[in-house]
């Protein structure tokens, strides 16, 4: 028990949980952010393709209501709905990783002097050259 009490603090301590929760935090708003572009941004223009009706109120009837029974429908306009913030969200994302990876390659280029290099990196480079040069030496 104590070396899990121990594991525990050692992963809260060390900001895993923190950068856990900030991303939790985060990926909250950022829903909220692309639900509001969806509902209130690129729903409305498509919704004049269909002649005003909302995409989530698209629906087929498959058994019209009775004095004895409820209607019966396939709301599909919902699924497409919620397929259509999928897809912008998941969109949304990989552009965002995208360009975060183009600026993490560009720190992580020890050639490249337009952004500072973190030193472990040109620690690094550094000793691959002088591996390189030693492999030379070694050839001759």
């Amino acid at each position: 028990m104590k070396k899990f009490y121990q594991e525990f603090k050692d992963f809260a301590i060390k900001g895993n949980m923190v950068d856990m929760a900030i991303g939790i935090i985060i990926g909250t708003a950022f829903n909220k952010v692309i639900s509001v572009l969806v509902k209130k941004v690129i729903m409305p223009p498509l919704s004049l393709l269909t002649n005003g009706n909302t995409l989530s109120n698209k629906k087929i009837i498959l058994r019209e209501a009775t004095e004895k029974s409820s209607e019966v429908v396939l709301g599909y306009g919902e699924l497409l709905d919620v397929l259509l913030d999928f897809f912008i969200i998941s969109l949304t994302i990989f552009i965002v990783i995208k360009i975060m990876n183009r600026y993490r390659r560009k720190a992580d280029d020890p050639e490249d002097k337009e952004v500072e290099t973190p030193k472990d990196i040109e620690l690094l480079s550094k000793i691959e050259r002088l591996l390189e040069e030693q492999n030379q030496l070694l050839k001759k």
